[in-house]
């Protein structure tokens, strides 16, 4: 019998909870927003739900479960913060894009990238989840990457020359990582109308089909069919 899953999908601008692809909640968050308040908002926000397990997409590094940074777009007082605990249910914590990227995953050698507040990034292939951080790699004139792809880059350049910025960086990145094909996710994704061929839009819910798969067992075993490295 499958578990109930609830997903937290936490980002700098809101936080989306979802029991499934069309039962969806969110709050705001944002630079204020520490653990205290997510809690607080969380259980306001769950009222009428019932869930087994949760799966949490958090915006910063996460390592074996337990966050080792502080994210650049919420509050402090993160790292190593016990979700379970606080929820008093079994959790499985990841990076918010490496959630995105197993959610969009349909097979090969794919490399998926977040366009919204910051640029979130994570590879996938044989039921292996790697999550990254590209969004620091060194860029144009001494910034980082995610300034010119995410909304500080889409406020410098425009529309027109943002998209032709994002193109181009994303054919590079994919050329870097071997990637059989990219998936484009994020809010910002919407300004694009059509893609060159190894670049696809990811969805919705695509979160939601991710925080699943992190609770999936191997066939016949107990084991968790994907390993997050």
């Amino acid at each position: 019998m499958q578990k109930r899953v609830l997903v937290v999908d936490i980002g700098g601008t809101y936080v989306k909870l979802l029991k499934s692809t069309r039962d969806e909640r969110e709050f705001a968050s944002g630079p204020r927003m520490k653990p205290r308040e997510l809690i607080g908002q969380f259980k306001k926000n769950m009222r009428g739900w019932k869930f087994e397990v949760a799966s949490i997409g958090f915006p910063a590094p996460v390592r074996k479960g337990r966050i080792i940074k502080n994210p650049k777009h919420l509050g402090t007082g993160w790292v190593g913060f016990n979700f379970a605990r606080a929820l008093g249910k079994p959790v499985r914590l990841i990076n918010d894009a490496a959630m995105q990227g197993l959610g969009c995953y349909r097979g090969g050698r794919m490399l998926f990238l977040g366009l919204g507040t910051g640029l979130g990034s994570a590879l996938v292939w044989d039921q292996t989840l790697l999550p990254l951080e590209l969004g620091d790699l060194p860029y144009r004139e001494r910034h980082i990457i995610e300034n010119y792809l995410g909304i500080p880059g889409l406020e410098l350049l425009g529309k027109k020359k943002w998209k032709r910025e994002v193109l181009y960086a994303v054919m590079q990145l994919k050329r870097s990582f071997i990637a059989d094909y990219v998936v484009l996710g994020g809010g910002l994704v919407h300004h694009f109308d059509r893609f060159p061929k190894g670049i696809e839009p990811g969805r919705n819910e695509n979160a939601f089909l991710g925080g699943k798969r992190l609770w999936e067992s191997k066939p016949h075993s107990r084991e968790l069919k994907w390993r997050v490295l």
